[in-house]
This record gives structure tokens, sequence and C-alpha cells, in this order.
């Protein structure tokens, strides 16, 4: 199993989720850090990996032992643009 390490940005981000949402998504993450399994897809463009749950996305970089959650948020024209 890997590490699940939020940025300080993403922790913001997901506690403004509703509680339902929060369930859901910490749910994928933590299915994709013990199993790997999930909607993973590798970022054009720029470093980094997009976890897709529904209409929610988690933009992350992960190592051996680890996955450094950057944003999570609502799928929009700005998703991929923040950094």
């Amino acid at each position: 199993m890997k590490t699940i390490v939020l940025t300080p940005s993403a922790a913001k981000d997901i506690d403004a989720f509703p509680q339902d949402a929060r369930e859901q998504v910490q749910a994928a993450l933590h299915r994709y850090a013990m199993t790997g399994q999930g909607d993973v897809k590798a970022i054009q463009g720029r470093n980094g990996y997009r976890l897709r749950i529904g209409s929610y996305r988690v933009i992350f970089d992960e190592d051996a032992t680890t996955i450094l959650a950057i944003y999570i948020g609502r799928r929009a024209t700005t998703t991929y643009k923040r950094s």
C-alpha cells in the first residue's frame, strides 16, 4: 500500500466538498493506493496523473511508496491549469 499525502491546498479542497463527495473521493484514493485500480491517466503537457471519480478529479504525483495529491476538485475548464 502506498502512503497518501495531501498538499495543504488539496486538503483545503477536499474539506470544502459535501460529505458524500468527500467520502467517494477518499474511498477512490484509498482503493488506488491499495490496489492500483482506478481511472488513472497521465496528464499531457506536464508531469503527473489524474484520478477520475465521477465529476471529480484528483491531480497527483506518485513514486514507489507515496501518492502526493496536489489538487482535488470538480472537473472544469481550469482543473488541469492549476499547479
